[in-house]
């Protein structure tokens, strides 16, 4: 395998915003790659730590509730549950799936603040603020659109322009607007914090510059924007987020910590939650202050710059202060930071306000869980932008999910349950059957390396190889031909392929959980390779209660190892794994629903 792996493995995953439901673009990002990666190592059991939740504060939410009519906590309490039940029903393996409005995500972030200050990593400027000339209250970063001046993409926001990721100011935009009513807003002067980023210019560079096993759009697009760094605000004209906790600010109810900053502090304040739930209260440190730990980062490419340059700044200038580090160490930087290109739709960037969006919740409610993480993993934007239409998801779902792999998996276990009602005792192993379970336990080794690189289409295509060739060896030893005549050579051969086929059911699992459990289930196996995921009740000190997405995964037996399916074991009756989708009526009925929203909107 390409390195020895890890021990400590944390897989930080973006965490979306609670201000509307996400959209398969989003999963595409943040979910499925993260899962594929936490699941494979857990099968190679290791100790996996998965963390996130839904972000809360700051404009995003704020937006949403304006629109509805509703409170920014009413707006987080709707999304909060949606989403985790979305993520649930996709098969996100998180060990604890939170929120940042929470007392335990309020006190982390505060410490780190607080720390960076009394560092002099926080300084205070002036900046001019956005304010609705008809109104007179301000206006928050994401209220605002205009374009870009880097790239000239006309819809970017006030705080980043989504095409080419650089971060911005409102003053920056060229003819700035107001979402709200499109009216042009006054700027105005007020003091804020910042975060002294050019004091971390040449540790940042020459850390960037060694990380060679970065994506190469990550690594290229950091390095250029160190090149020029700015002190960054850290706070923000806004009554709804983290408290500041140094004065004057703390006594100023209209300042809150900006949601940027916040945000990246969760996958910390997660993990310490998740000690919490244990009751283990230190259990995260053997994550965050463990020199044999590996972090990993994943999301879209619109989130390089927090991942690889501002929250590795705000770890540097912590360093192993506060309450937190307490002298223990260091809080460790970022081994990779796993950045997925965009998914298109038909041609057109998904855009929920333009009505250019399949959300989550309505693809599962009418397809499989897997067909989606299928075609996330085998087609989507790993390392390039990449476009979904609905002819190209039935056509992979049809001839690659269903004719590669469903197919092998129905003839086989058909034949099989029929004529033996369990796996076949075999006879001697010709050197085809042994060739094959070879070949086939040679994958483990080879995906492996390309997972733990983060190349996950490569490792999806590996297996489906390794499905057709198995197909191929089925079809060559046709078993069902031999039956009458040479009974115990076709319950060899019969057992031969379902070797293959339980090796190929562990190689598929970190891409399609729910049928490869299934398969485990038909095999005659008990227990579970990829378990269900489950919602408990979290209790603070204060009394609030919340809901987080979690799991049981140290009752997992499934191992990242070839088969040793025992001869004799019964096997239940067949089923189908997957759906055969008709195409016309897909396309039709899915453009038909898509006409139907942008009417609505």
């Amino acid at each position: 395998m390409s390195s020895p792996t890890p021990k400590k493995v944390l897989v930080a995953v973006a965490w979306p915003y609670a201000s509307g439901p996400r959209h398969i673009g989003h999963v595409a990002g943040f979910g499925v790659p993260s899962d594929v990666f936490a699941r494979y190592h857990r099968l190679r059991g290791n100790d996996v730590l998965m963390v996130s939740g839904t972000d809360e504060h700051g404009t995003p939410v704020m937006v949403s509730s304006d629109q509805a009519g509703v409170t920014p906590r009413e707006t987080a309490d709707t999304y909060n549950k949606l989403i985790r039940e979305d993520l649930r029903d996709l098969g996100l393996t998180y060990d604890l799936f939170t929120r940042t409005t929470t007392q335990n995500h309020a006190r982390v972030t505060q410490d780190l603040f607080r720390t960076l200050c009394e560092r002099g990593y926080i300084i205070e400027k002036s900046q001019l603020v956005a304010f609705s000339p008809t109104t007179g209250q301000t206006l928050p970063d994401r209220y605002i659109e205009g374009t870009c001046p880097v790239c000239g993409f006309e819809s970017a926001r006030g705080d980043q322009c989504d095409n080419c990721g650089n971060l911005l100011d409102p003053v920056e935009l060229i003819n700035p607007r107001s979402k709200l009513n499109g009216e042009t807003p006054d700027f105005r002067e007020t003091n804020h914090l910042f975060l002294d980023l050019p004091a971390f210019a040449e540790q940042l560079s020459e850390w960037i510059e060694k990380q060679k096993h970065w994506r190469p759009n990550v690594r290229n697009f950091s390095l250029r924007y160190v090149q020029d760094l700015r002190p960054r605000p850290i706070t923000r004209d806004l009554d709804w987020g983290v408290r500041i906790p140094v004065e004057p600010y703390a006594s100023d109810d209209t300042k809150r910590i900006y949601v940027w900053f916040d945000a990246v502090i969760g996958y910390l304040s997660a993990a310490i939650e998740w000690a919490h739930t244990r009751n283990e209260p230190d259990a995260w440190r053997e994550w965050w202050q463990n020199d044999d730990a590996c972090h990993f980062y994943f999301m879209g490419k619109d989130n390089i710059t927090f991942h690889t340059v501002i929250w590795p700044s705000m770890l540097l200038g912590y360093g192993a202060g506060g309450e937190y580090g307490a002298g223990r160490g260091q809080l460790q930087l970022p081994h990779d930071v796993v950045a997925s290109e965009f998914l298109t739709m038909e041609g057109k960037q998904f855009s929920t306000s333009r009505s250019v969006v399949i959300y989550v919740r309505d693809f599962l409610n009418r397809y499989d869980a897997d067909a989606l993480r299928f075609y996330i993993t085998a087609a989507g934007p790993e390392t390039q932008d990449s476009d979904f239409t609905w002819a190209e998801f039935v056509r992979r779902n049809n001839d690659e999910l269903v004719a590669a792999w469903g197919n092998l998996v129905n003839r086989t276990l058909t034949n099989a349950f029929k004529n033996f009602a369990e796996v076949p005792r075999p006879g001697e192993l010709t050197a085809d059957d042994t060739g094959l379970l070879e070949r086939v336990a040679a994958g483990f080794d080879r995906m492996g390396g390309l997972i733990e690189s983060s190349k996950f289409k490569a490792a999806l295509n590996d297996a489906l190889a390794l499905a057709r060739e198995v197909n191929q060896y089925l079809s060559e030893e046709a078993p069902w031909a031999k039956l009458e005549n040479d009974r115990e050579r076709a319950g060899t051969i019969l057992y031969t392929a379902l070797r293959a086929i339980d090796s190929l059911k562990i190689l598929m699992t970190p891409f399609m959980p729910h049928s490869s459990q299934r398969l485990h289930e038909l095999l005659g196996y008990e227990g579970w390779i990829a378990g269900p995921l489950e919602f408990r009740e979290v209790e603070e000190d204060d009394g609030f209660t919340h809901t987080v997405l979690t799991g049981d995964y140290d009752a997992w037996i499934g191992r990242w190892e070839p088969s040793e399916l025992p001869p004799g074991q019964r096997l239940l009756e067949p089923e189908q794994l997957f759906t055969k989708l008709d195409p016309e009526t897909v396309v039709a009925e899915e453009i038909a629903r898509l006409e139907a929203a942008a009417q609505t909107a």
